[in-house]
Parts: structure tokens; sequence; C-alpha cells
């Protein structure tokens, strides 16, 4: 729903369901799939060099123009004086990413089915590391992070294919063994396994319902922010 006051009126959002999300290493399989001369990790490799080669020029001011997207670093904040100094409080390096003509192109391509309306609430809004207090992604091992948002508790706990997540970037998921301190649909606070230092997806899936009736199959919410060890 869009409003409370008109009650047919809605923006829709795209079904993720028995989704997840792609990584180079889903990549770069697909490409075998398709057909290559090359193998699987060759184009991994590859795949993985060219990241970090787009990340490097952008730390140096550079625009890259990819047949995906057009990616360009931004300063945000407003400036008070020509002379103004960076601060971080209130300005922040960020990126803007747009469509490029290739992408806009494959889009006009693209139809749409309504499935009807979303069962929202699911989601996590907020991950808080309890050692700093820190709320910009930055997690530490071995300690909690607390996770906020709605119909996320995991049910049922003993499950195995059910839990909190951490997701590498080769899409390895190390789950969290040890037992939730807190495991509600609002909140749950969660012990972070000992990973190695890096960027990972948090991921929670659950069968939980507001209903007294657990779901069919297994649900899946993932934080939209990366979180760094």
């Amino acid at each position: 729903m869009l409003t409370k006051e008109v009650l047919n009126d809605y923006v829709a959002s795209v079904s993720t369901i028995g989704k997840t999300s792609l990584r180079n290493a889903d990549i770069a399989r697909l490409i075998v799939e398709e057909g290559t001369e090359f193998q699987y990790e060759t184009l991994l490799n590859i795949l993985e060099q060219s990241d970090r080669i787009i990340r490097q020029r952008v730390q140096q001011g550079y625009s890259v123009l990819t047949g995906v997207c057009q990616i360009s670093p931004r300063v945000s904040g407003t400036w008070l004086g020509a002379n103004a100094k960076f601060d971080p409080k209130v300005h922040k390096v960020t990126l803007d990413l747009l469509p490029s003509a290739e992408m806009r192109a494959a889009l006009k391509e693209v139809g749409v089915e309504v499935l009807g309306v979303k069962d929202d609430g699911a989601f996590i809004g907020l991950v808080t590391d309890t050692a700093t207090g820190a709320t910009n992604g930055t997690i530490t091992a071995g300690d909690d992070i607390r996770i906020d948002g709605d119909k996320i508790k995991i049910a049922p706990e003993e499950d195995t294919e059910t839990g909190v997540f951490f997701v590498d970037a080769n899409g390895d998921a190390t789950p969290v063994t040890r037992r939730l301190t807190q495991n509600d649909p609002k909140r749950i606070i969660a012990r972070v396994p000992e990973l190695a230092p890096g960027l990972y997806t948090l991921r929670v899936v659950t069968r939980f319902s507001s209903s007294t009736q657990l779901l069919k199959d297994t649900r899946t919410i993932e934080y939209d922010l990366l979180l760094t060890v």
C-alpha cells in the first residue's frame, strides 16, 4: 500500500521468491554452461580481477562504463563556503549507478506479470555491532550483533535449513551455531562466528509466520548492506 488514506493505490516490488543474489562464482558457472574455451577457475579469476580494477579506478575518481552500468564517484552533503573542508559527519563518499545503453535496451524487453499483493513485513532493517555500537555495516567476529526487522524470528530453531548465515564473496554460507541470545519476530541477537576479514551478506532463513502455522517453505531474508568483518 502506498497511502493509508487511499485504499487501492500500490507501488510495485520485484518478487525475489526462489532467487538468490548472483555472485562472480555463479556468473563464471553460467558462462561455462553457455560454452567457452576458458576454464571455470580462469573465468572466476578474470571476473574478480575486473572487479578489483573497477574499484581501484573509481577510488581514483574515474567514471567506469561497462555493458551493464555506468559507475561515477560522488561526494554528497552540503558545503558551507567555498573553502569548506570535508567533514565525514555531514559528507559522504558515494556512487551514482546508471544503466548502460545495452541495459536500457534489455529492460525494454522485460514483461511484467502482476502476482498480487505482497506479504510484506519480512525484512532486516538494521544490524548493530553490540561490541562497538556501530550500525555502518562493520561487525566483530566472536561478538554479538543485534538484528532488527520484522518477521525474522528463526523457526524452527532446531531445523538445519533455518538460521542466521554469513555468506562470503564465493557464496559460501557460514551458519551461527551458538544458541541465539534473543530470537523474536522483530529482533535477533546472534554471535558472529570466527569469520575471516572480508565482506559478507547477512542471511536469515526461517519458516516463521505470524499465524500459528509455520510456512511450508523457508523464507530467505537478506540485509541490503554488506557487512564487513
